[in-house]
C-alpha cells in the first residue's frame, strides 16, 4: 500500500508539472512577445520618418499594405506610391519630426502617439512654401499580421489645423 501511495504521488506530482508547463502559458508568452515587437516596428518606423527614411518606413509592410491616412483621401495600396507621395512633403516640410513618442498596444493594433512639427521650406502641390511652421499633437494606428508585418496605417491628425497654423485658409466643400 505504501508504494502505492509513493506511485500516485509521484504520478500527482508529473502530471501537474506537465499541465502547469501547457498551452496557456506559452500562448500568453508568445502573445506579449508579439505585442512588443510589434510595438518596437511601430515606433521604428515613426523614427524613420524623423531621419527621412522611406526604407526603413516601409521595410516591415505587408504586401497587401492599405494606408487610410487621416481619411481626407482614397486609401493606397502602392508602397512605391506612398513612398512617392510622403516624399514630396518630406522635401516641402525638411525638418519634420516626431517627438515624445509612446507606444499602446493589444493584440495586432499599435497606437504610436507623439507630436509632430515641421516648417514649409519647399512648395507642396501647388503651394509655395511661406517658411511658417507647424505643431500637432498625432495618434498613428498600425494593424500587423501575425508575422508582425504592417498591414494597415491611419493616422489621426487634423490636417485643417496644420493647414492653419501655416497661414492657409482651406475651402469648405
Amino acid at each position: 500500500m505504501k508504494k502505492l501511495m509513493i506511485s500516485m504521488a509521484i504520478a500527482t506530482c508529473f502530471l501537474a508539472a506537465c499541465k502547469s508547463n501547457s498551452g496557456t502559458k506559452s500562448s500568453s508568452d508568445s502573445t506579449a512577445t508579439a505585442i512588443k515587437r510589434n510595438k518596437q516596428i511601430a515606433l521604428d518606423a515613426e523614427m524613420s520618418i524623423s531621419k527621412q527614411d522611406m526604407d526603413g518606413l516601409f521595410k516591415n509592410c505587408s504586401a497587401d499594405f492599405v494606408d487610410y491616412g487621416n481619411g481626407d483621401s482614397k486609401p493606397m495600396k502602392n508602397v512605391d506610391s506612398i513612398k512617392a507621395d510622403f516624399k514630396g512633403f518630406l522635401t516641402a516640410f525638411p525638418d519634420f519630426k516626431g517627438e515624445d513618442l509612446a507606444a499602446i498596444a493589444d493584440s495586432n493594433t499599435v497606437v504610436v502617439t507623439g507630436n509632430w512639427s515641421g516648417t514649409f521650406k519647399n512648395d507642396y502641390m501647388k503651394m509655395k512654401a511661406n517658411g511658417k511652421s507647424f505643431k500637432i499633437p498625432e495618434a498613428d494606428i498600425f494593424t500587423f499580421n501575425n508575422e508582425g508585418k504592417i498591414t494597415s496605417h491611419k493616422s489621426v491628425q487634423s490636417g485643417i489645423y496644420i493647414f492653419y497654423q501655416l497661414g492657409f485658409l482651406v475651402p469648405k466643400k
